[in-house]
């Protein structure tokens, strides 16, 4: 049989060059060099980056380019934008939630992203978000896979109605328990939550995605809770702890035992660079601190850390534009991963790890993979990462789905090229 489609000559992340990728039904049959066969549509990576596409393990769909509704975040802290978030649910319609929210996946899957995980808030009696974004998961399934996560964003017992809220969005078919326990009233209201949560989630089998400890507190332990439910409750690689800010905060000797009970438990982490280097330290003079976990110590205990983009043009944060080498880039530069290893790892951070943590059927560039994969305008991952390079072509099960010309900028200087680009060689 003839295939649909041969990509020929790419580098993948991997470190293979030279690779041919065969696609036919919509899967990936065969990877090697120079394979002799001929596509009905073939596509020459010229040396360049072929990889999977980008995940992000963690966002808000439900406020995504609300900024400026009703107003702008003029303190940028975190507190404002959950104040301000709390204005605008009580005026958000489900048409809004799915209008904005069908722009930003456009504006995802042009940027390579074809997985994301959503918190939607449950705080709201009329679960407007929780409607709009089930549409949205409905209407965008063709083109890009959508989890959301019931969201407690008031607190699970500080905001009445929560708890019922919360188990009826899973009712509507909400993927994943959440939670907020650093926002509770007590440190035992949030201990307390992170149980009842969990125990929810291993009575319906779910996964769990807990905001934990999203502060410059170092007593903000819930993450420890977590994790020591996840074992109780045998949860192992069903669980992620979002943000763990306070890990920064920590000292030495706590974090030392902290750190392999996670990797235990195998709970898994995801750190959003972007937000959590202009939401933390805002009680800081000087110095400030970073904001961003404890990246490094987490790979060398062996837990898998993710990266997300969590907010674009909201109540908290009013830049973004739905790239994950940009939320890459920014990792390498706040948590000082600059070694070819480390930037390679921040790679992975927004590809192969999220989709493990997601749990994406399918995923990779081997045989019986789905053909989902996004020709980057760089030779590798570490050149992806400085250039936030173009997406040249962005496949899903083998089609392309969107594309963008590559970065060149035309010179007019006397005795010197007449166009430039950034990539080298």
């Amino acid at each position: 049989m003839q295939p649909d489609l041969i990509i020929r000559g790419a580098n993948l992340p991997d470190g293979r060059e030279g690779v041919d990728i065969v696609v036919a039904d919509g899967l990936v049959q065969a990877v090697g060099p120079r394979i002799p066969a001929e596509g009905r549509e073939e596509i020459d990576a010229h040396g360049l980056l072929v990889t999977p596409p980008f995940v992000d393990a963690h966002f808000h769909m439900d406020a995504t380019l609300s900024l400026g509704i009703p107003r702008l975040n003029r303190s940028g802290t975190l507190l404002e934008g959950i104040q301000l978030w709390g204005e605008l649910k009580r005026v958000l319609t489900v048409e809004a939630v799915v209008e904005r929210a069908l722009a930003y996946c456009d504006i995802a899957v042009a940027q390579g992203i074809q997985a994301i995980r959503s918190h939607v808030d449950v705080c709201d009696d009329r679960l407007t978000g929780v409607h709009g974004l089930l549409e949205v998961k409905r209407r965008v399934a063709p083109y890009l896979t959508l989890q959301l996560v019931a969201f407690p964003q008031d607190g699970l017992y500080r905001s009445p109605g929560a708890r019922e809220n919360l188990r009826r969005a899973l009712d509507m078919g909400v993927d994943l328990v959440g939670g907020i326990p650093h926002f509770e009233r007590t440190m035992e209201d949030g201990r307390r939550s992170v149980v009842e949560l969990c125990e929810l989630a291993a009575e319906r089998g779910l996964m769990v995605d807990m905001h934990c400890d999203e502060t410059d507190d170092p007593l903000s332990r819930h993450i420890e809770t977590l994790a020591a439910e996840t074992r109780r409750l045998g949860l192992e690689g069903r669980v992620a702890g979002s943000h763990c800010t306070s890990m920064h905060s920590m000292d030495n000797y706590y974090a030392s035992k902290l750190l392999p009970l996670i990797r235990e438990a195998d709970v898994a982490i995801i750190a959003n660079p972007l937000i959590n280097i202009t939401i933390q330290g805002r009680h800081d003079t000087y110095p400030k601190r970073r904001g961003m976990t404890r990246v490094p110590e987490l790979w060398a205990e062996g837990v898998p850390v993710a990266f997300g983009h969590d907010c674009v043009m909201d109540p908290w944060y009013s830049l973004g534009s739905g790239d994950m080498l940009e939320v890459a880039h920014m990792a390498v530069h706040v948590g000082l991963l600059t070694s070819q290893e480390a930037m390679r790892r921040c790679f992975d951070s927004v590809t192969s790890v999220p989709a493990a943590i997601l749990g994406l059927d399918g995923y990779g560039l081997e045989p019986g993979c789905r053909a989902d994969m996004v020709v980057l305008d760089a030779r590798d991952p570490v050149e992806a990462i400085r250039l936030k390079a173009a997406r040249l072509q962005v496949l899903r099960a083998g089609k392309v789905i969107a594309q963008s010309p590559p970065r060149r900028a035309e010179l007019r200087l006397p005795g010197r090229p007449s166009a430039v680009a950034l990539r080298r060689g």
